[in-house]
């Protein structure tokens, strides 16, 4: 049987399923970082890895790691503190600030791969957060994103790893613009007229 407590300090399978997206040597964001266990696994990957969170003492164990830069933000009562256009990457994992979702997807280069996982509604049927304003509704990441990203993967519902919790996960593409649309022929370009 599994020890909860090791495997809450294991990369999501979410993110580890769809790190391989992520451009070779890309640069990745790990939103609300917490003690780095996604930054870790992501630069193990080979990425150039941003770990973000408010909490300086959670951001101690990363100073010093190669190709992982620190970054001390509050995100919720501060500006976002990158440019659009600055990741190949954008992970998200237990976390939820719904003013912070532009950002998120505008921080995205091309190619971009958005990779989210958070609670959602019931979830406080099994303990925190329980708080509404920190869980998604039904379908509510998919709702967002389908209109400005591709959308590769989406799962809701009930887990029991690494503990029990309702969630809501979704991996995004921010497609190329290189992909040009085909123009429909005119009756003057088709062979027979």
């Amino acid at each position: 049987m599994s020890d909860p407590a090791h495997d809450l300090q294991l990369p999501s399978e979410w993110v580890c399923r769809f790190a391989p997206l992520i451009a070779d040597s890309g640069r990745v964001v790990d939103v609300a970082c917490g003690s780095g266990r996604h930054a870790r696994y992501l630069r193990d990957c080979g990425y150039s890895v941003v770990a973000v969170d408010r909490d300086t003492r959670a951001l101690e164990s990363l100073r010093g790691l190669d190709r992982i830069e620190t970054v001390a933000a509050d995100i919720e009562s501060g500006p976002w503190p990158f440019p659009p256009g600055t990741f190949d990457a954008v992970v998200v994992t237990n976390y939820l600030w719904r003013p912070l979702l532009p950002e998120l997807v505008a921080a995205l280069r091309e190619g971009g791969v958005l990779i989210y996982e958070t609670f959602a509604l019931g979830n406080e049927h099994f303990g925190r957060p329980a708080n509404p304003d920190f869980l998604l509704r039904r379908n509510e990441l998919l709702d967002w994103l389908m209109p400005q990203l591709q959308v590769v993967a989406f799962e809701q519902g009930l887990v029991s790893s690494p503990k029990p919790a309702v969630v809501q996960r979704i991996c995004a593409v921010r497609e190329e613009r290189s992909v040009v649309p085909l123009e429909p022929a005119r009756a003057a370009d088709r062979p027979g007229f």
